[in-house]
């Protein structure tokens, strides 16, 4: 066992040190992030709250089709207390039911999963998979194989749900699972939600409001796992109300105008 694991530190060490990156085709990054999605679907608990399912599968194709990208779209909602949401590559999203509480709202909603879609449309997933595997992540090595004695090497326990991937699926589980965004990444993946939740016919100042009740759940703590590598509460408003006058543009434009939508009971 001991062998085996200086025998991968080297190798992920040889390839920090070389500055390889992985050459990783988008069909291929979406297709592991698909065997990752389909694992995640089969080990956790779907929410059986009809309201929240039924305002989901309204609000998801719509920030979708907003976002102007083709991909295979999937959504799910997960039973679990985490405050949570994601968006892999290649359009596959999870929203967690801990979250629901703390939006207030549909168009709320709208804005979380825009944001997260913005991280899937800028290809936020495949750089995160290349800073993983040069970062020297122990694990991540040739195929991306990812399992160590039968166990993942993962943070998180969603990560550490996924035990019957392997290979390249593995990889790229704990490089979205487990590695954060970049900074310059949630402030991209902020102006671009906010875009798409205007254009899907959602108030876009609610983004505002939304990234403030997300900062007023940590309770003063750690902020919750979503927002680990977030922009600051007052960079975040500040940007969020710069870019609002033109959202409020394309909201004007919007085929349909749901305001806030539902309120979340």
């Amino acid at each position: 066992m001991k062998i085996i694991f200086f025998t991968l530190l080297l190798f992920v060490q040889s390839c920090a040190s070389k500055k390889m990156s992985p050459n990783v085709s988008e069909q291929e990054i979406n297709s592991q992030s698909e065997k990752a999605y389909n694992e995640v679907k089969a080990k956790s608990k779907i929410s059986q709250n009809a309201e929240w399912t039924a305002m989901l599968n309204r609000v998801a194709p719509r920030i979708a089709k907003a976002s102007g990208e083709n991909f295979k779209w999937e959504w799910l909602l997960i039973e679990s207390p985490e405050v949570n949401a994601w968006c892999m590559p290649g359009g596959k999203m999870a929203v967690y039911t801990g979250i629901m509480p703390v939006l207030k709202n549909e168009a709320a909603l709208a804005a979380v999963l825009g944001h997260e879609v913005a991280h899937a449309t800028k290809r936020h997933g495949k750089e995160r998979y290349a800073r993983a595997v040069t970062g020297n992540i122990v694990g991540l090595v040739i195929g991306g194989a990812a399992v160590l004695g039968g166990q993942f090497l993962c943070k998180t326990q969603t990560c550490k749900s996924l035990t019957a991937l392997s290979g390249a699926a593995a990889g790229f589980a704990i490089a979205f699972f487990d590695r954060k965004f970049s900074r310059g990444d949630e402030t991209e993946a902020d102006k671009f939600g906010q875009e798409y939740m205007a254009k899907a016919g959602y108030d876009p100042s609610e983004a505002i409001h939304l990234w403030e009740r997300m900062g007023a759940a940590s309770g003063g703590k750690a902020p919750p796992e979503f927002m680990s590598t977030h922009p600051s509460d007052v960079t975040r408003r500040k940007n969020l109300t710069e870019w609002l006058p033109q959202n409020q543009a394309l909201y004007t434009k919007s085929p349909n105008q749901y305001g806030l939508g539902e309120v979340i009971r």
